[in-house]
C-alpha cells in the first residue's frame, strides 16, 4: 500500500471519506486511551502527570504538524528520498477541493497527524515518573520535526527512499510509529537514568481496570489505525481489519501461555500487554499478509515481548512502562516477518520467504528497521542531551519522591493516596523540603 502518491483519478469518493473521517477520529481516540493505560500502570502520585503527558502531546504535535509537519513528511521530496518541501507549511495550497486518492487532502492530512499524535504520546511511557513537565512541552515538538517528520517521509512521503528505492513495505506505521516511539523511548531512558529504587522498590501498576480499559480502548482505536490506511472503505480494509484483530487475539493468548508456563499465573496485565504486543507487531503487515500470516505474527510478538519486558532489569535501563519490550520489539518482529508472511494477493507484487519470494524482501525489511531504528535512537538521545544540559530533563529528586502530582500539577487522582484522608491537597502544604512518602 502506498500512501505517498494519489490514485490516479483523483476525485472524491463519499464511502471512502466517511470510513477515512470515522478512522481518523478512532486513531485520535488511542491518544486518551494510551493515557488511561499509561495512567494505570504508573503508581499513584503520578496518575495525572502521565495523563497529561499523553493530552499535552495532542495540542503540541497538531500545531507543529500544521505549520510544517505535513508538509515536510508528504510534499514533494526536495532532498533525495530524506525529506519533502514547504509548500504547504502552514496546510497552504489545500483547500476542501484538494484530493488526495479519493479522499480530501485535508482529511488525509489529519488523518496522518493522528499518527504522529500518538507516536509521541508512546515515547512518554518509557520516562514516566520522572521527567519534568516543562521539559516535555519543549522536547515534543522538536522531537516531532526531527525524529518523526523524516521517517514518515521516508516510508511513506512522495520520493521516500525507504518507499520507493529500497522497496520495504510499511502498511500502516511499524516503522515510523513502533520502532520510532521504542528506539527513540530507549534513547530517552538512557538520558535520564533509572527512577528512585529502580530495581529494589516494587513499582506495580495502581490500578489495573483503568489499564484494561485503555488497552480496550487502544484495541477499538486500532482498527482506524490499521484499516484506515487503506484509505478507502474496500476489501484491503477489510483484510487488515480482520488481520488486526486476529494479531491481537493471538498476542493475548501468546503472553498468557508464557505468564503461566513461567509464573504459574495469568494477570490481567498480561492480557493488556499481549494484545497491544500483537497489535504493534500486526500494524506494519496487515496490509500485506493473509490471515494465517496475522495469527502467527500476533503469537509471535506476544510470545517474544513478554520475555523482552524483562531485558530492562539485566541490562540495567529503566523504560518505566515497556515501551521498548513492547514497542519496538514488537514493531521489528511485525516488519520483518513481512518478508517471510507476504502475500501477493496483499501486495501486488512482493511475496515473503514462505511464498517463493526468496529472501529479498525480508533483507529490504532489515535494512528498514536499522536504519529507521538508529536513526530515531541517535537523533533523540542528542534532543535529549541537549535539554538535559540547557533547561534539564530530570524532576528533582524532591520532586520524584513526592510525586509529580502534587509537586508539579498540584492535583493528586487520590486524596487518599497522599495523606490518608478526603482533605483537598495543594502543593502549598507541602514544602519541597518535606518528604511524604505516597503509597506504592
Amino acid at each position: 500500500m502506498t500512501l505517498a502518491a494519489p490514485l490516479a483519478v483523483e476525485r472524491i469518493d463519499t464511502g471512502d471519506t466517511a470510513w477515512l473521517l470515522a478512522a481518523t477520529a478512532l486513531v485520535l481516540l488511542m491518544t486518551p486511551g494510551l493515557a488511561l493505560f499509561y495512567g494505570g500502570m504508573v503508581r499513584t502520585k503520578s496518575v495525572l502527570n502521565m495523563l497529561m503527558m499523553s493530552f499535552v502531546s495532542i495540542a503540541l504535535v497538531t500545531v507543529v504538524w500544521l505549520a510544517a509537519g505535513y508538509s515536510l513528511a508528504f510534499g514533494d521530496d526536495i532532498g533525495g528520498g530524506i525529506i519533502g518541501g514547504l509548500e504547504h507549511a502552514g496546510m497552504s495550497g489545500l483547500g476542501p477541493d484538494s484530493v488526495h486518492g479519493t479522499v480530501p487532502t485535508l482529511l488525509f492530512a489529519t488523518f496522518q497527524l493522528t499518527f504522529a499524535i500518538i507516536t509521541a504520546a508512546l515515547v512518554s511511557g518509557a520516562i514516566a515518573d520522572r521527567a519534568k513537565f516543562g521539559a516535555w512541552l519543549l522536547f515534543v515538538p522538536v522531537w516531532a520535526l526531527l525524529v518523526y517528520v523524516p521517517v514518515a517521509h521516508w516510508v511513506w512521503g512522495p520520493g521516500g527512499w525507504i518507499l520507493e528505492r529500497l522497496g520495504a513495505l510499511d502498511f500502516a506505521g511499524g516503522l515510523p510509529v513502533e520502532i520510532v516511539s521504542g528506539a527513540s523511548g530507549l534513547a530517552l531512558c538512557l538520558v535520564l537514568g533509572p527512577r528512585l529504587g529502580f530495581k529494589k522498590d516494587a513499582m506495580r501498576p495502581h490500578n489495573l481496570p483503568m489499564v484494561m480499559l485503555g488497552a480496550g480502548l487502544l484495541w477499538f482505536g486500532w482498527f482506524g489505525f490499521n484499516a484506515g490506511s487503506a484509505l478507502g472503505a474496500n476489501g484491503l480494509a477489510a483484510a487488515a481489519f480482520l488481520n488486526t484483530l486476529a494479531a491481537g487475539c493471538t498476542g493475548l493468548l501468546g503472553w498468557l501461555f508464557v505468564e503461566q508456563k513461567r509464573d504459574g499465573h495469568p494477570t490481567t496485565l498480561g492480557s493488556a500487554s499481549g494484545a497491544v504486543a500483537g497489535l504493534v507487531a500486526i500494524t506494519p503487515s496487515c496490509g500485506s499478509i493473509s490471515l494465517l500470516g496475522a495469527l502467527v505474527v500476533g503469537l509471535a510478538a506476544g510470545t517474544v515481548c513478554s520475555y523482552a519486558v524483562g531485558w530492562k532489569f539485566r541490562l540495567n535501563y529503566d523504560d518505566s512502562l515497556d515501551v521498548v519490550g513492547v514497542h519496538l520489539v514488537g514493531g521489528v518482529i511485525g516488519t520483518l516477518l513481512i518478508g517471510v508472511f507476504a502475500v501477493e494477493s496483499m501486495t501486488d507484487g512482493p511475496e515473503g520467504l514462505l511464498y517463493g519470494g526468496g529472501l529479498a524482501q525480508l533483507g529490504k525489511q532489515l535494512v528498514a528497521v536499522l536504519a529507521v531504528g538508529t536513526y530515531a535512537f541517535l537523533v533523540t538521545y542528542g534532543i535529549g542531551k541537549l535539554i538535559d544540559k540547557t533547561v534539564g530533563l530530570r524532576a528533582s529528586e524532591d520532586q520524584e519522591y513526592t510525586g509529580l502530582d502534587l509537586t508539579v500539577h498540584a492535583e493528586t487522582a487520590y486524596d487518599h493516596g497522599v495523606l490518608g484522608h478526603g482533605a483537598p491537597v495543594t502543593a502549598s502544604v507541602l514544602p519541597s523540603a518535606q518528604k511524604v512518602k505516597p503509597q506504592a
